[in-house]
């Protein structure tokens, strides 16, 4: 048989060496053990197809996968087989493969996966391997390894021919059956993978490439898009380093079905897991077993290239598209996956490749999307917006892609601040406000954006904001009318107000020229024509006096000619001149007031009677009101309303003030109102005669004289005086009321009534206790006298009384912890006490027959226990008539100490007289019962 290959010399040098050293035939074998269950496992149909792509003609390369006799074969067309690739074939550490093809590598491992006996046949010969055949050469070294002898180290000439239209067939005895489906699921891949090449054959199965001329490879049914570059290895990247100089990449993306997870193909498939959108197919530097890349300098920069080259990719498909080729944020696969994702996100944020609403091209770097879906809007603002992108790309499936591209996603509201200051005539306005439009449905916040949109003006000023303007027919001096040419619903639905006169009145543009008018009248400026604006408005919207209080601000010319706050103003013919301090208020113009309305300049601010503060849900004590602070703080809870009369601390004429008050409705109103602040002030600063209000009382109120005086005759109505604060009955309004009650109380030159003090002091006791202790120099006292509060006591145990004094006991019928408090005073139990001198004789209270009668009579039960009666009842030298020890009473023998006794036994203390007239004669009460 010749031995066109040398396989005789080859099989030799491996005996030689094997024999040599027996370590060199183990080394062998572990090698291709490490390929056949490591490296090379699950790979056969892969290595078949590279050798085969390998070995392809330039027109591409046909490779048929057949079952044939129990042998799975595998026939390529192009170059045969040639001695360096039997010496390839045979070498587990060495690849024969050059620039050229034809040649086989050490990735030929993968055939043990299903043999132990391959065979190669090719136009120009054929060589066989066999485990036997090897066993039987090295007998010894094999038994050594239970048999287990490397395959592919020794190789024999056989002579076979081969299929007709091929040039090589790998031929592959396998035991059992071999199924190929798992070659044909792989198949359509490899086509793509391996430009050599164009048609692969399994079983009856058949699978072609075509690439037309736009770059569109066609693999069976499925299209793919192709970008390829190429380029040298720098030389500095391959020092030392088993690799080819040339590198080339190919992007391929699928066109008809998304690509799903993928792998990296070197060019064929490795085991780097890749999520990119788009198939990467590179010349890398791999590892032997063709599953992992070499990590290193020359494995980065292709890469780098393969990143470089994306954006080509991308630009080929339609722009609408093109999003879907953006890697995503989400966890890389592998380390791979990871430097490409950044790598491709970085070229791709610096190439022009998104469209423009211009209709050019932009870098993502350079780029920003509108937040919302709106072709109209974006036409009419992509020369106030460099950089916009179409409209197509706002849509919510591009999203992701240009966040991942870190495109700035422009709100509505930073489209409305970049329209700030925007030239364009009034009708392009009303078109950016139908483009606005749609949007304000879509949120509040969107809403609010818009609520700044400019608005062009009927006098040529661009403002900010629709609420600030106003949309009326006819345009007035000074204030924010909408251009016709520009209105829009939009503007009303953002606030812009459809102005009659009221609204012309209250539009903020009007509000601030009123607020700065005095001022701008004083730099200079005419003010004539706002005074006639408003006061026409004001005329015409029948605005009553204190519903704007914001009118107040306008400025008017006084008596003398200078500017002034209409609230700083009176009418010259006002009755508040009479009542108030001269020159409390400068007086209108007299022309002014001629030539317009009373009703108008009142409504104004301009005084014509007192003015009247409303606010129904006050917050704070802010209503320039004299003194509301100090109400506020006096009030239990917070105000929620507030109702106050001005001016009142400018008031000279106090009658007449009240008389003025008490004609006008609304004033009164204010005065009376229950807590109301007029009232509290006119009570707390008003004077009446010198004094303040309730220093007096009604001249009818009998009951309060000796501690009030009757107010004088000031020619006022009673419930004028009533309203100010004179006192008709014996109310406590206050701490300052306690206060001046007590020192009326204790002033020895008033002759007080012992019922008043008695039933001021109940007043006294029920004021809530504050903590403060008044300096009470002089009590009243049960004499009736004002004396000296160091020795008096408020009586607490009414037998006490017995041996106190009535100088030294408050006139008071009530003897509360408040009132002593409140006093400073000791209660009489603190101070006096004592025994009876004499033990008595305990009664049973049921054995006193005129006790039993009295008790019947008021329906009293009769009390349980005993009454311990004296002759004659003494505690502490004083003869009293009764008196409690323990709990236990005691009583003189007399009907007043019984009665007193009994009493204080049954709790009804206050028919204690009557209890001592049945006592002492019931027959009366018998007879009218």
């Amino acid at each position: 048989m010749t031995d066109p290959f040398g396989t005789a010399a080859l099989r030799a040098a491996v005996l030689s060496a094997w024999r040599d050293s027996p370590t060199r035939f183990r080394e062998d074998a572990n090698a291709e053990e490490d390929l056949r269950i490591g490296s090379y496992r699950d790979r056969l149909f892969v290595e078949l197809a590279q050798n085969a792509a390998d070995a392809a003609p330039p027109e591409g390369g046909f490779l048929r996968i057949s079952l044939v006799d129990g042998e799975l074969r595998a026939a390529n067309t192009g170059a045969p087989l040639t001695t360096a690739g039997v010496a390839a074939l045979a070498s587990l550490r060495a690849s024969a493969k050059e620039s050229g093809v034809g040649q086989f590598g050490v990735g030929f491992a993968a055939v043990l996966a299903v043999t132990d006996a391959p065979r190669v046949v090719s136009l120009s010969g054929g060589v066989e391997f066999s485990a036997a055949r090897t066993r039987d050469e090295v007998p010894e070294l094999a038994a050594q390894r239970g048999g287990d002898v490397p395959v592919l180290r020794l190789v024999w000439p056989c002579v076979e021919d081969v299929p007709d239209g091929f040039a090589t067939e790998v031929r592959l005895p396998v035991s059992g059956e071999v199924s190929l489906d798992s070659f044909a699921l792989q198949a359509p891949d490899l086509l793509l993978a391996l430009p050599g090449l164009r048609r692969i054959e399994v079983g009856s199965q058949v699978w072609e490439r075509s690439e037309s001329a736009d770059g569109v490879v066609t693999v069976g049914s499925t299209r793919w898009l192709v970008e390829r570059a190429s380029g040298e290895v720098p030389a500095s990247f391959v020092q030392g380093v088993e690799t080819r100089p040339q590198w080339t990449v190919t992007w391929a993306y699928p066109l008809d079905s998304p690509l799903g997870e993928d792998v990296l193909h070197a060019p064929t498939p490795t085991d780097e897991r890749l999520s990119l959108p788009a198939r990467l197919l590179a010349t890398l530097p791999v590892e032997p077993s063709r599953r992992r890349i070499l990590p290193g300098e020359a494995a980065w920069f292709v890469l780098d290239q393969a990143a470089a080259l994306y954006p080509a990719l991308v630009a080929r498909i339609p722009a609408v598209e093109r999003t879907s080729l953006v890697p995503l944020p989400g966890f890389p696969l592998s380390e791979v996956d990871s430097r490409l994702r950044s790598s491709l996100l970085q070229s791709l944020r610096t190439a022009a490749w998104l469209p423009l609403a211009s209709g050019e091209w932009a870098a993502p770097s350079a780029a920003r999307v509108l937040d919302v879906v709106s072709d109209e809007l974006v036409e009419l603002v992509e020369d106030a917006l460099p950089g916009l992108l179409d409209a197509s790309l706002s849509e919510p499936s591009h999203a992701k892609a240009l966040a991942a591209l870190e495109v700035p996603r422009l709100s509505v509201a930073e489209v409305v601040a970049a329209l700030s200051g925007v030239g364009g005539d009034p009708a392009w306005w009303r078109d950016v406000y139908a483009a606005f439009e749609p949007l304000a449905d879509v949120s509040s916040d969107v809403r609010e954006a818009l609520s700044a949109l400019p608005v062009p003006l009927a006098d040529g000023r661009l403002v900010t904001g629709p609420r600030t303007v106003l949309i009326a027919d006819e345009p007035l001096p000074g204030l924010r009318i909408v251009h016709p040419d520009a209105v829009h619903p939009l503007l009303t639905r953002l606030g812009a107000v459809e102005a009659g006169a009221s609204e012309l009145l209250d539009s903020a543009g009007l509000r601030e020229a009123v607020q700065r008018s005095v001022e701008d009248a004083q730099a200079g400026l005419d003010g004539a024509e706002l005074v006639e604006t408003v006061l026409r408005l004001v005329d015409r919207s029948s605005v009553r006096p204190g519903e704007q209080p914001w009118l107040s601000a306008l400025a008017l010319r006084d008596s003398s000619g200078d500017w002034r706050r209409a609230d700083e103003l009176v009418l010259p013919d006002s009755p508040l001149r009479e009542v108030l301090e001269p020159d409390a208020f400068a007086v209108l113009d007299k022309r002014v007031a001629d030539a317009w309305p009373r009703t108008a300049l009142a409504a104004v601010g301009v005084l014509d009677g007192f003015q009247v503060v409303v606010d129904d849900e006050a917050t704070e004590p802010d209503h320039d009101l004299p003194d509301e602070g100090y109400w506020w703080d006096s009030a239990e809870e917070p105000p929620s309303r507030v109702i106050g009369v001005r001016d009142l601390d400018l008031v000279a004429d106090w009658p007449a003030a009240l008389r003025l008050l008490a004609a006008d409705p609304v004033t009164w109103r204010a005065v009376t109102e229950p807590d109301g602040y007029t009232g509290w002030w006119i009570s707390q600063y008003a004077r009446l005669a010198g004094q303040a209000p309730g220093t007096w009382c009604l001249p009818e109120a009998a009951d309060l004289l000796g501690l009030y005086d009757p107010v004088p005759d000031l020619d006022l109505p009673r419930h004028a005086l009533v309203a100010a604060g004179v006192r008709s009955e014996l109310v406590l309004r206050g701490d300052d009321d306690v206060t001046d009650l007590v020192a009326r109380l204790g002033d020895p030159s008033r002759a007080v009534p012992d019922a008043l003090a008695l039933r001021a002091h109940a007043a006294l006791a029920e004021v809530p206790p504050s903590g403060d202790v008044l300096d009470c120099e002089r009590v009243r006292v049960l004499s009736g006298e004002a004396v000296p509060a160091d020795d008096v006591v408020i009586l607490d145990q009414p037998w006490l009384l017995g041996v106190l004094p009535p100088s030294r006991v408050l006139a008071s019928a009530v003897a509360t912890e408040e009132l002593a408090e409140l006093l400073d005073l000791p209660f009489a139990s603190e101070e006096v006490g004592g025994t009876p001198s004499s033990d008595g004789e305990p009664v049973p209270w049921h054995s006193l027959g005129a006790v039993r009668v009295a008790c019947e009579l008021l329906e009293v039960e009769l009390p349980a226990g005993v009454v311990v009666v004296h002759d004659s009842l003494v505690v502490s030298g004083q003869v009293v008539s009764w008196w409690m020890v323990g709990g236990e009473p005691h009583a003189e023998d007399t009907p007043e100490g019984l009665a007193r006794a009994l009493a204080w036994t049954t709790g009804r203390w206050a028919d204690r007289h009557t209890f001592a007239a049945l006592i002492t004669d019931p027959t009366p009460a018998v007879l009218l019962g």
